[in-house]
């Protein structure tokens, strides 16, 4: 495995990290949002990755060895929260309004996992960084 394929691999799970957290940062602030129906409700975000495994997958040279991209963002498929609130200018002639279908401790954890994904892929780039500068050095001897 060429070592600018260690960066790519890493690069490719941190930027996938960051669409993750994104969408979470998204999630939680529209956690509050109500709407007048269900269907117009904010419904959470969630990315969706696909593994890198053929150079075919996003046009690199065929020593190209994996990675990670989102492959799309879908909505959450839980039902949004009926609210009734009979004074809201958004409520149906029910009384309701539908909140987003967002729980902040699911979202919290996302980020947190989001977060050390993306750490460890940090990780990653700098112990191969450092280890191109210690072979470097021992060439240099």
């Amino acid at each position: 495995m060429a070592i600018d394929n260690i960066f790519n691999i890493a690069g490719s799970g941190m930027n996938a990290q960051m669409v993750r957290l994104n969408t979470t940062a998204s999630n939680l602030a529209n956690a509050g949002v109500v709407a007048g129906s269900e269907k117009d409700a904010f419904h959470a975000k969630r990315a969706v990755f696909e593994t890198l495994v053929n150079a075919n997958l996003q046009g690199y040279s065929k020593d190209f060895v994996g990675g990670v991209k989102v492959s799309q963002i879908v909505d959450d498929k839980m039902k949004a929260k009926q609210i009734h609130d009979p004074m809201n200018i958004l409520a149906d002639k029910d009384g309701f309004v539908y909140g987003s279908n967002v729980s902040e401790v699911t979202e919290m954890v996302e980020m947190m996992t989001a977060a050390r994904s993306y750490e460890n892929n940090v990780k990653v780039m700098t112990t191969a960084k450092q280890l191109m500068l210690r072979t470097l050095e021992i060439s240099k001897v």
